[in-house]
């Protein structure tokens, strides 16, 4: 008995699960942020030691001047110089540390991401020296943090760059300020920053949050929706907080750019929104495929069969995603990802895809 296609399967369980779920909606926390609640970053210049002779080298001085320094606080500084000269144990390195949009008190450890400043062949088997970890702004001098600790090498293939896990610990605190005069303001992500979008959200916030009172949520730009924290919610607006960041709304309210998304690494493809083609004929090493708008209406003498590579993840059309008349393209073509992702490429050169096309890496 020949096993049952996965594909098939796969298609037949989203389109039973969509047919008994309501209709989709996002959270507020799913497509927008609170201003102040932006990730920060503390960087330091420093030495990498215990190096196997992959290091800087004595002649690269970037490096041996701190090495020189840091030396001279325990021998005599006169002979340091000569004695580095032919030092392959020691890098110079930057260090960043990407601190959680959260905020982090004083004694939180995080991670470190080492890159090699010098000509170092390798960070292998080395150890960072405790270094100083200050704020990214020229001029600022506050130490944030002291990194130390063993590197890991993430990616063999570039071994000047490597982590340490809980390698920076944090001096002082650095607390997220998200309400300023009784106000905060919604920043809505890239991938959905429009007027629309920030229309439809702050009249949902006025409509779920204050339905009797005042208009508290107002549209300022595509990207941002200001909201008044009612007087009453002030002193504590936590609770607030909360309830706004994870309001839902019908994501039919939500306008959907239409987009097309390559990996050709991995040979996906992925298709939001309404993605449409215009009246094409793709070729295609022989066979040829010619889309009809309005599409033929098939009856019995004249059957229209087709095997399905690809499913619409919305068959009821309940306000998810919809891949229109490129899906249906596809349908009928029998070709591998590679190919897949030419003929796409071809149709938006020509001008006939009328959605968004982009590639990641």
């Amino acid at each position: 008995m020949k096993p049952p296609n996965v594909q098939w399967i796969l298609g037949l369980l989203i389109a039973t699960t969509l047919a008994v779920a309501p209709a989709a909606a996002v959270q507020v926390q799913d497509i927008a942020r609170l201003k102040g609640s932006e990730s920060n970053k503390i960087i330091g210049m420093g030495l990498v030691v215990g190096l196997n002779g992959t290091g800087d080298g004595g002649k690269f001085m970037p490096a041996m001047r701190p090495l020189a320094q840091m030396i001279g606080r325990f021998v005599d500084p006169n002979t340091v110089a000569a004695e580095l000269k032919d030092a392959k144990n020691v890098a110079l390195v930057s260090i960043t540390a990407e601190l959680p949009a959260t905020g982090v008190r004083e004694g939180d450890l995080v991670k470190v991401r080492i890159s090699s400043v010098g000509p170092a062949k390798s960070l292998k088997g080395g150890t960072l020296f405790m270094t100083p970890l200050m704020g990214p702004t020229p001029g600022s001098e506050r130490i944030f943090a002291f990194a130390e600790g063993s590197i890991s090498i993430e990616d063999e293939d570039n071994p000047t760059v490597g982590i340490i896990d809980s390698g920076a610990t944090l001096t002082r605190d650095i607390m997220t300020q998200n309400v300023h005069n009784g106000q905060i303001t919604l920043v809505i992500d890239s991938e959905h920053a429009s007027w629309p979008v920030a229309r439809n959200l702050a009249q949902n916030i006025n409509d779920e949050l204050t339905p009797e009172g005042p208009q508290i949520a107002r549209a300022i730009s595509p990207q941002n929706v200001t909201v008044q924290i009612p007087m009453w919610e002030r002193n504590d607006p936590s609770l607030f907080l909360s309830k706004l960041m994870v309001m839902s709304f019908p994501i039919s309210l939500m306008p959907i750019e239409a987009r097309v998304v390559i990996n050709e690494r991995t040979g996906t493809i992925v298709m939001s929104g309404n993605v449409e083609i215009s009246p094409v004929v793709i070729s295609k090493r022989g066979l040829t495929i010619t889309q009809l708008n309005p599409p033929p209406i098939p009856d019995e003498l004249n059957p229209i069969a087709a095997e399905q590579r690809f499913i619409g993840v919305d068959p009821a059309r309940r306000g998810g995603a919809r891949l229109a008349d490129l899906i249906e393209a596809f349908n009928q073509l029998k070709v591998d990802a590679t190919d897949r992702i030419e003929i796409i490429k071809a149709i938006d050169t020509a001008g006939h895809l009328h959605a968004k096309l982009i590639f990641e890496q």
